[in-house]
């Protein structure tokens, strides 16, 4: 048959089933699967000790890379480098990524957690957030715990500029808090719960609402190429999921090993500051994101005619992972 029939009858199927011919090719077999893991999401963790993706792949001869991810900067940079395919990262870090042209969706939700405040040395002054005026503050740009401390701040009328900004990646900024560098430090958990625990700082302010959730994020290429590859990564999810929530004392155990800290930090962050009972993405999402996103305009961290509702619309993915939940 030659080619420009064969064109002309992709062209007919594809107006009668609503998809370009494009769509219609056929993406040649998957040969390696890519993906982060990364200590602030436990399920992650649980789900490559387990070797469940593994197992599920290798009939099929497909090869799973694991890439760690220190925070949701460095996922979501992977995401836009096509170093990966799948990657974890906070709800709002993902949403400025897409806003600044970063091509994901988020598919599946990992957990809600609370997994950041503004900590101070054990010996620090600093009481409460209007204290921070003047003094040099870590935080990791580009992650929930920056954007957390950005809307802090404006609880207590201050801006960006009234503090000294020090871009330190997350287990840097415990060290510069604790080595006496810095005045605060917007932590991270598992980092946070051991400074907490093992140094005595202390959490001038905790929020529990500016915390966004967890969101497994996937370049947009490739959830509309493979579909189906996606799918049974987020059932394998699911089943990571469910265990956490079934055995959060031997997850803790794994967060432990994994991020070399103690059981008691471990225990912390999954049992007391991280809830894994809604993967769904869903309005409660999208509503958490509409009420974050003004400061990503106010503080200039997009484009003064960024479409943010339209960015969220277009990066939570409410349907695609429906038929694969499991309810509880």
């Amino acid at each position: 048959m030659k080619r420009r029939t064969l064109l002309k009858l992709a062209a007919g199927s594809a107006a009668l089933s609503g998809l370009s011919p494009v769509s219609l090719v056929v993406a040649a077999p998957l040969k390696e699967l890519r993906l982060d893991y990364a200590y602030y999401s436990p399920v992650s963790l649980v789900l490559r000790r387990f070797g469940w993706l593994e197992e599920e792949f290798k009939a099929d001869g497909v090869q799973v890379r694991w890439v760690l991810s220190a925070g949701s900067n460095r996922a979501l940079e992977y995401l836009n480098a096509n170093s990966i395919d799948i990657g974890s990262s906070a709800g709002l870090a993902a949403l400025l990524a897409k806003a600044n042209g970063n091509p994901i969706k988020t598919p599946y939700i990992f957990s809600r957690p609370e997994w950041t405040a503004l900590v101070v040395r054990k010996d620090s002054p600093i009481r409460t957030v209007a204290d921070l005026k003047g003094k040099k503050v870590a935080a990791t740009k580009g992650t929930d715990p920056y954007l957390f401390l950005l809307r802090s701040l404006q609880t207590a009328g201050l801006k960006r500029s009234d503090i000294e900004h020090v871009g330190l990646q997350h287990a840097d900024g415990r060290a510069a808090l604790e080595q006496g560098k810095v005045d605060a430090w917007a932590g991270l958990d598992p980092h946070m719960a051991a400074s907490e625990l093992e140094s005595g700082s202390k959490l001038i302010y905790r929020n529990v609402a500016f915390n966004t959730y967890g969101f497994l994020n996937v370049r947009e290429d490739f959830l509309a190429t493979r579909p189906a590859e996606v799918a049974r990564v987020i059932k394998a999810y699911e089943r990571a999921r469910t265990w956490v929530r079934a055995n959060p004392t031997e997850a803790a155990k794994i967060l432990s090993e994994e991020a070399k800290v103690s059981l008691p930090v471990a225990l912390l962050q999954v049992k007391l500051r991280s809830d894994f009972s809604n993967p769904q993405p869903g309005s409660e999402h999208v509503k958490a994101l509409q009420v974050a996103a003004p400061i990503l305009k106010e503080e200039a961290l997009v484009k003064a005619d960024t479409d943010l509702n339209r960015a969220i619309a277009e990066l939570v993915d409410t349907r695609f992972a429906q038929p694969y939940i499991t309810r509880a």
